[in-house]
């Protein structure tokens, strides 16, 4: 009885053809290099985001959301306004919310460009 032999794939995988914004690397490099962007990997700053999902149930504040999320990996603890490396207001929990995170990548993110 003869033996089947396997087909070789005929397509390969493609190069992405959709590339960055220009100028991109430069901004990534630059934030990159900021001292306040290391606060965020701190223990203070890991306990102090759980206290803020605690305080706020769970639950994104986001008008009209109200989202209930028990998996804290879909949480963000954001600052309401951005601290720009102010160290007084990154740490404030007054000026720390939960959102989830649809919401802080969405409407927040656009309400911040917006008052830029």
């Amino acid at each position: 009885m003869a033996r089947l032999s396997s087909i070789k794939p005929a397509l390969g995988s493609l190069r992405p053809t959709i590339g960055r914004l220009p100028g991109r690397e430069a901004y990534d490099a630059d934030r990159r290099t900021l001292a306040w962007r290391g606060w965020y990997k701190l223990a203070r700053w890991k306990r102090l985001r759980l206290v803020i999902f605690a305080r706020d149930l769970f639950t994104c504040q986001m008008e009209g959301c109200g989202r209930i999320e028990g998996d804290t990996s879909r949480l963000v603890a954001d600052h309401i306004r951005q601290h720009r490396g102010d160290e007084r207001l990154f740490w404030d929990e007054g000026n720390l919310q939960t959102l989830c995170k649809p919401c802080h990548d969405g409407a927040k993110q656009r309400q911040e460009r917006r008052e830029a």
